[in-house]
């Protein structure tokens, strides 16, 4: 059959199931026609609070100025070179990059994604050890790349064939339900110490790093702990391992601090950043230390991508770290953060469905269970409530943790004001009754 005598489909989602590969499941039932702060707009112009700033990227809120700025800067100047020329907002972003970290955190490419970035610092670590073997935690996401995505233990596994070779788990601290069964509602290490002895069983003697998120964004907001980061770095020493912080949705100022690993002063051999540093476009930037580069130079290392190194978004990136700055994020963070939490405990008080709210910053996680006693899990319950706040005009992700519920990631914009955050959790709370009725 001719395509343009096929059946005409009634609505914009039919008609975009067409010519669209379905890449997520169900798309959302809403089409956005813009975004502007802490809100986007549907095709009739209704008001919607994303506390999700997109996906978790806008971290200053939609359109900011700053950004629109620098893209139309941009225009003036150049969008794209061949990638061994560079420019100078590449050259003046990876410098200041630097300038906001310690010693030892001395190199940087700039990429577009956070899989990228994961993997050059995978291959660098390969590279520079002579090993393969990575470790990462379950319920972890590093991205959708091959080798990103093969120490990605989420639930994005199953039926794409095998992953690198060398790829290990180890169980995440996930402290509101022990992963084995030891402690509850404070992590003592114990999993810490029982993974890395089942690691060092299934190894071949080829170790070549660790990756981690600060927090583990789509295991459920699983914050690890400083003296657990602090074993990790000791274990990941004594094994010759380089530690990767993957600080996808945790740098530039979400979690009260320019990045998360500066709160307990745990040191990573490479620091990967993405969704935040583009403010909504796509970039991200792998750093590490001048010792490490000069070890994979001089092995010749290669990594060309067709738009690595580009000035359209390194500008932007310019005007991220400017705002950073400027506007006092890190401060915006911690006071907002603070607020939010608070009024996700009070309600937690009125809702037995609420089993435990954890997370720092503007980045929150609210776990969904049938009651605080059990602890059963309750994902249905979760999406009818994340849908029902959806319609009453508030974008909330719950992430589904396999074997258990569903878990809010709770991140609106470091911008959002605090009638923004009454407003979210009125909404929240409307949800959470009208889904129990």
């Amino acid at each position: 059959m001719n395509k343009s005598s096929s059946k005409q489909p009634n609505s914009w989602l039919e008609k975009a199931e067409e010519v669209l590969i379905r890449y997520c499941g169900e798309f959302s039932p809403i089409l956005i026609e813009k975004a502007k702060g802490s809100f986007i707009y549907d095709q009739d112009g209704r008001a919607i609070l994303d506390f999700t700033s997109g996906q978790m990227c806008s971290i200053f809120g939609h359109n900011h100025p700053a950004v629109v700025s620098a893209i139309h800067k941009a225009c003036d100047h150049s969008l794209h070179l061949l990638s061994t020329m560079l420019s100078p907002p590449v050259v003046e972003l990876c410098r200041q990059l630097v300038s906001l970290l310690p010693e030892g955190l001395d190199k940087c490419i700039l990429v577009n994604t956070g899989s990228e970035s994961n993997e050059v610092a995978l291959r660098m670590a390969k590279l520079a050890t002579g090993g393969f073997e990575v470790i990462g935690f379950t319920g972890s996401w590093h991205g959708m790349t091959a080798g990103s995505q093969s120490h990605t233990y989420s639930h994005t596994r199953r039926g794409y064939g095998p992953v690198m070779p060398g790829s290990l788990a180890i169980p995440a601290p996930y402290a509101y339900r022990c992963p084995v069964k030891h402690c509850e509602g404070k992590c003592d290490n114990t999993c810490l110490e029982v993974g890395f002895e089942m690691a060092d069983k299934q190894s071949v003697g080829a170790y070549a790093a660790f990756i981690a998120e600060p927090i583990l964004s789509a295991a459920g907001i699983i914050d690890l702990p400083g003296p657990y980061l602090e074993r990790l770095k000791e274990l990941c020493e004594e094994r010759g391992l380089y530690l990767i912080f993957d600080e996808a949705q945790t740098a530039l100022g979400r979690l009260g601090h320019n990045f998360a690993f500066e709160r307990d002063g745990i040191q990573p051999d490479f620091l990967t950043l993405s969704k935040t540093l583009g403010g909504g476009l796509p970039l991200a930037a792998t750093i590490t230390s001048k010792e490490i580069e000069e070890e994979c130079y001089s092995r010749g290392y290669i990594n060309v991508t067709s738009h690595i190194s580009d000035p359209l978004p390194a500008e932007v990136g310019l005007a991220m770290l400017a705002t950073l700055e400027k506007e006092k994020m890190v401060e915006r963070a911690r006071e907002q953060g603070d607020y939010l939490k608070s009024q996700l405990l009070e309600l937690q008080k009125k809702h037995e469905c609420i089993g435990d709210v954890r997370g720092r910053g503007l980045l929150l996680g609210v776990e969904i269970v049938a009651d605080r006693e059990s602890k059963a899990p309750a994902p249905e319950l979760g999406h009818r409530i994340s849908d029902r706040c959806l319609e009453l005009g508030l974008s909330m992700n719950i992430v589904r943790v396999k074997g258990f519920g569903g878990v809010f990631r709770i991140a609106p914009p470091l911008t959002v004001s605090k009638e923004e955050i009454d407003l979210g959790v009125a909404i929240l709370d409307l949800a959470i009754r009208e889904s129990l009725a």
